[in-house]
């Protein structure tokens, strides 16, 4: 069992940054594949970035084509976190953003297991 909890949500102007972490707890974090969920309002709940298990790969990244290049996620396994920095944010990027975990790497949000309670992010113009 994994329990997650993403922090680090808030409103910015466009053009801005914002870094949020999901905090995990549980045993065996190195061994879970980390995911970073977006939904807006309205919206289906849609892929943002996501992180290989260490053993799958040493940290291996992939992103939705919609924030390759301003966004970047990061894991520190021995703080059982994993990050979200976002930088040139856009008023399309505003929504609530949720970290999942599962055994495997995946960019379907049917995939993961373990899901945080979300953290809302809202951009400006």
């Amino acid at each position: 069992q994994v329990r997650l909890v993403e922090s680090g949500g808030g409103l910015v102007q466009a053009g801005g940054s914002l870094r949020l972490s999901c905090a995990a707890s549980g045993r065996a974090f190195s061994s879970y594949a980390m995911g970073w969920f977006r939904q807006a309002p309205g919206k289906e709940r849609e892929f943002v970035a996501a992180i290989s298990a260490i053993s799958w790969g040493s940290g291996s990244t992939y992103y939705a084509d919609s924030v390759k290049g301003r966004f970047t996620i990061s894991r520190d396994n021995a703080k059982n976190s994993v990050y979200l920095q976002m930088n040139s944010l856009k008023p399309e990027d505003t929504a609530v953003y949720y970290c999942a975990a599962d055994q495997f790497l995946a960019t379907s949000r049917d995939q993961y297991d373990y899901w945080g309670q979300g953290t809302q992010v809202t951009v400006s113009s």
